[in-house]
């Protein structure tokens, strides 16, 4: 009989302390690892990934991306550091044949933009983090995408 009863309260402590499950953008990623000038809002957002506030996803094209643009600014060395000390944290996912054909099927006429949303809707994330606009719009109820700023700022 004790058994439902803990059941019962590591479901509810857990739900209470659970971190929203968030995709982060390569541009968001971009900005924390170049420093760009929306460096500010991407650090906020990597601590709350460093404190356990938010779990934070990439997919493998995004590793690709920030790949490309770290060895170009800092030789393919330390850009492999940089990816694989943000690996520490942040997880990558990615998504099979049928979700990919869902992907390309959708209304979102960025390809690249339809394939990391649906990675992220594959997956049951919470929340998708872009400062790309035109995805924002797009976003569905069920997977809403924020800019960094309007994340922050709903979840202070």
């Amino acid at each position: 009989m004790k058994r439902p009863i803990l059941k019962i309260y590591f479901t509810e402590s857990r739900e209470k302390n659970m971190a929203f499950k968030v995709l982060l953008d390569a541009n968001i990623i971009l900005d924390f690892t170049l420093q760009r000038v929306e460096y500010a809002s991407a650090r906020k957002l990597i601590e709350w990934v460093a404190a356990g506030k938010i779990q934070a996803f990439i997919t493998p094209s995004i590793v690709h991306i920030a790949g490309y643009w770290l060895t170009k600014e800092y030789g393919s060395e330390q850009a492999k550091e940089v990816l694989l000390t943000l690996l520490a944290e942040v997880q990558v996912i990615d998504i099979g044949h049928e979700s990919t054909v869902n992907a390309l099927n959708s209304k979102m006429t960025d390809i690249e933009d339809a394939l990391q949303y649906y990675t992220a809707l594959h997956h049951k994330l919470d929340y998708f983090i872009t400062r790309d606009k035109d995805l924002i719009k797009a976003a569905i109820p069920i997977l809403p995408a924020y800019s960094p700023e309007e994340f922050i700022k709903s979840n202070l």
